[in-house]
């Protein structure tokens, strides 16, 4: 005879309340109540749940480090049911589930599971529902996480990448203001010197020289610091300051222009004249540097655009294989760089649109390549290529890593397993790759041996 209590109990509960009496009274018949302090660990990570339970009071909780610090993934509190439920797989958690108020479990155990099929067809059906709910909360929440994990490499990578040239453009600018000033302060000792026709005319020569020769090719530090020397003795045994062999030795002059020069004009005319001209290169210098750094963020600005398609619906049509790819590494430089890496994409001339969503498609690569970035050493490799095979698209990506483990290949396509320490992976990349390759009608297959770890991706051609 069922427990009067428990009975009104469960005839109170948000989902099974519902439920006629009589299967009301089976569960209450054949189950066990459980009762958890707070801190109770009531399945712990790993484990199968052994039974169906039905939370009457309390709050159950699964905590996780996926990469800021452990949060709340899944909760269940009164009302609620967990465990594992009717014609579901029983799927372990994916860290333990601890009790964080006084929790009281009515447990239906899993032996008994075929019998409330039978004696509980509404429950049943709730549980059903309930079971597929719970299936979409899961995916849509993974999913929603990992693409903030995403959004936050691709952000801290982005922000890295801006830096250097937005650094050079604002370093270029202020020192363009303060060259220019000592151009004008040059052009006004010029005017004083009351120099002739034919003095200016060879200053403008020389000037002219220089910047049609353009900058001079790379130069090591010691062959720096030899033209600094030359030039400033050649400075000093003219009478001019030698602090401007430094700005003189970044140009292409040479001595033997230097020495034409002095043949028109010579003493406080030539220093003037040498001031003017250095600035007026380092100017020109400078605003190519400016004008290179702006280029370069105009270029990370597109290929965030590229890469996430943020002026397009995400709605499915020919995808750019190659552009996603090359966008993918575009983004992940600074880890590339980080780790000395060696880098390479090979499509074929003619490889044809995939048909897809090219920001989930994307994220398909991000995830792939990042994950191998992590695999290998310092100065590995890895290498992405993309090619046409019997109607399908086939993108690889190789790494010359350690390999995974025998071990653990059928296991990295599952929600939570990583590898990576605490806080430096979730375990949602390779699931999240793996649901979205399914949305394209897509698939992904993994070898791996020590040295080698090829993933495989094949999806449909846009027709």
């Amino acid at each position: 005879m069922a427990d009067a209590v428990l009975l009104d109990r469960l005839s109170r509960h948000r989902a099974l309340g519902a439920a006629p009496e009589s299967e009301r009274a089976w569960l209450a018949d054949h189950g066990v109540m459980e009762r958890l302090a707070v801190g109770d660990v009531h399945i712990a990570k790993g484990e199968q749940a052994a039974a169906l339970h039905i939370v009457l009071t309390g709050h159950l909780v699964i905590r996780a480090d996926r990469g800021a610090g452990a949060r709340k993934i899944f909760e269940w509190r009164g009302g609620d049911v967990g465990g594992i439920l009717p014609y579901s797989r029983g799927a372990s958690p994916p860290n333990d589930i601890v009790a964080e108020e006084p929790t009281e479990v009515l447990a239906i155990a899993r032996e008994r599971l075929p019998e409330l099929t039978r004696a509980c067809p509404e429950v049943t059906a709730t549980l059903v529902h309930m079971m597929l709910d719970r299936a979409r909360q899961f995916t849509s929440g993974d999913l929603r996480d990992e693409k903030l994990v995403s959004l936050g490499r691709l952000a801290a990578g982005l922000a890295h990448e801006l830096n250097n040239p937005a650094s050079a453009a604002v370093r270029g600018a202020r020192m363009m203001v303060e060259t220019q000033a000592a151009a004008e302060a040059a052009a006004r000792r010029m005017g004083g010197a009351r120099l002739s026709d034919e003095q200016l005319a060879a200053i403008d020569a020389l000037h002219e020289r220089c910047r049609a020769r353009g900058a001079p090719g790379p130069r090591s530090a010691l062959e720096q610091a030899d033209r600094e020397d030359a030039i400033g003795a050649w400075l000093s045994a003219h009478g001019s300051s030698d602090s401007l062999a430094a700005p003189l030795a970044e140009t292409a002059i040479s001595l033997e222009d230097l020495d034409t020069l002095t043949a028109a004009v010579q003493g406080d005319a030539l220093d003037a004249a040498l001031q003017w001209i250095a600035a007026g290169c380092a100017i020109r210098s400078l605003a190519s540097e400016i004008e290179t750094s702006a280029s370069r963020i105009a270029d990370l600005v597109n290929a965030v655009k590229g890469f996430t398609f943020m002026d397009q619906a995400p709605t499915a049509g020919r995808v750019d294989i190659r552009r996603g790819l090359s966008d993918t590494f575009t983004m992940l430089a600074a880890k590339t760089r980080a780790k000395s890496a060696t880098v390479s994409i090979q499509c074929v001339p003619d490889l044809p649109p995939a048909h897809g969503v090219g920001a989930e498609l994307n994220q398909v690569w991000m995830n792939l390549v990042d994950n191998a970035l992590d695999a290998i050493g310092e100065g590995g490799r890895v290498e992405v290529t993309a090619g046409a095979e019997r109607g399908r698209v086939i993108v690889r990506v190789i790494d010359d890593g350690p390999g995974i483990p025998a071990a653990i290949r059928d296991k990295i396509f599952e929600p939570f397993f990583t590898t990576k320490d605490v806080g430096q992976g979730t375990g949602l990349g390779l699931d999240i790759v793996r649901r979205l390759l399914r949305q394209h009608d897509g698939e992904i297959e993994v070898t791996s041996r020590p040295g080698h770890t090829e993933f495989r991706v094949s999806l449909p051609i846009s027709s």
